[in-house]
């Protein structure tokens, strides 16, 4: 996982391991230690993290050993020090020969304050460390807030390697059990000069069947991360079919205001059908999704890719658009001139006299009616399947609002 901190009038880039793990070839523990090595190897500054009650143990040991041997400096945290007994064994670490150990408490944020300066210390100008991925392209716009892009979807259905494939190396730790992503993971990146932050989560099952603890927690954080994302990259698996529990996150990230982008992937496994048979045959299943984009994906065979992360950025944009007050009224005049509400059981009939878009992300339109209870759930789909095809709002949710106001007629006579 990677934060962009600042401290002292330094900006930088801690990234989060899954720990090293030395002497063991299990493939998840291996995946686990060249992720630990590619950070170091990538890094300005390693801080090593060891546990001060349990004193020094031999991993402790091996894994000094080969952070002496890097070229760069390294930082010794002696965590859980929690009392003044426990940070005075710290002491005991000076024998790993990596200088002075620093006690810390990241429970309590002891410490915290002092380590922070040793590492604005530690780091040389200009060696922030810790720098965004980036795939061929243009420059980066740094004036841009970065998109930042959730990978969500039930569990094994390769989202963590499309994370990959996207950043074009083994970033994100994959294995084939499921439930090997517990938390999510942030990743700066950067795609043809467009700033992004790809949101690796755990996979979501049906809340009943989350019984353990640990499922609980990573369950948790994967709804966090859907509130701090603006778009949702749905990862259906091809060889399954689209699930009620897919349908169930399409829905709730939806009814969150994120923008929706599906992709279908290990659709090479598929035999026997195109690309446009799997768009065609999904959409028919996410109906509910008008006009969000489907993109049939392999991660195995980074095959997809440049579509995907094509019709993320047009779904971003479609869920930060503002529609000028002249072009919104002139659509909806357009619409209503082309099929009128209907008149209710009682003859009365819904009149739009106006309409306005104040907010974005979603993009959240106002109108003013003669009796919002007359808008009815068909017509206002009627007119959101119009906006959307006038304005290009594929994949982002829109956001309804009606004001009841009497005819401009009327206001005018009264006053």
């Amino acid at each position: 996982m990677e934060a962009t901190c600042e401290w002292r009038g330094r900006t930088f880039t801690l990234v989060d391991t899954g720990g090293l793990v030395l002497g063991r070839t299990e493939a998840l523990t291996a995946a686990v230690r060249r992720q630990s090595e590619r950070a170091i190897a990538d890094a300005a500054l390693v801080l090593f993290v060891v546990d001060v009650m349990a004193g020094v143990m031999p991993q402790d040991a091996e894994i000094a050993d080969v952070l002496r041997r890097q070229a760069r400096p390294v930082l010794l945290a002696a965590n859980k020090a929690d009392t003044a007994a426990a940070a005075a064994n710290a002491a005991e670490f000076h024998t790993l020969g990596l200088g002075d150990p620093m006690p810390v408490s990241a429970t309590h944020g002891v410490g915290t304050g002092d380590l922070l300066d040793a590492v604005v210390a530690a780091l040389r100008p200009g060696a922030e460390g810790g720098t965004a991925a980036e795939a061929p392209g243009a420059p980066v716009d740094a004036t841009a807030a970065p998109v930042h892009i959730a990978f969500l979807g039930r569990p094994n259905v390769g989202k963590s390697s499309l994370v990959n494939a996207l950043l074009g190396e083994d970033r994100v730790v994959v294995d084939e059990r499921p439930g090997t992503t517990r938390d999510a993971v942030d990743t700066a990146f950067a795609y043809d000069g467009r700033a992004a932050v790809l949101i690796d989560t755990a996979g979501l099952r049906r809340r009943t069947h989350v019984v353990e603890p640990v499922e609980y927690y990573s369950t948790r954080r994967t709804r966090d991360a859907l509130a701090r994302a603006g778009i949702v990259v749905l990862v259906i698996d091809a060889t399954e079919g689209i699930t009620d529990q897919d349908q169930r996150i399409a829905r709730e990230a939806y009814e969150a205001g994120r923008g929706i982008v599906v992709a279908v992937n290990k659709w090479d496994l598929l035999r026997g059908y195109s690309a446009q048979q799997v768009e065609r045959v999904a959409r028919a299943q996410l109906r509910f999704l008008s006009g969000v984009r489907i993109c049939p994906t392999s991660a195995l065979r980074h095959e997809g890719i440049r579509p995907l992360m094509d019709a993320v950025f047009r779904t971003a944009a479609a869920r930060a658009s503002r529609i000028a007050t002249g072009p919104l009224n002139r659509a909806v005049t357009e619409a209503v001139a082309a099929s009128a509400p209907a008149a209710d059981s009682r003859g009365r009939r819904l009149h739009i006299y106006y309409a306005t878009q104040p907010e974005s992300e979603p993009p959240t339109i106002v109108l003013f009616v003669n009796n919002p209870a007359l808008m009815t759930p068909d017509y206002q789909r009627y007119l959101e399947r119009r906006l959307r095809e006038t304005f290009d709002l594929a994949g982002t949710p829109i956001r309804w609002t009606l004001r009841g106001r009497r005819p401009p007629e009327t206001a005018r006579t009264s006053g």
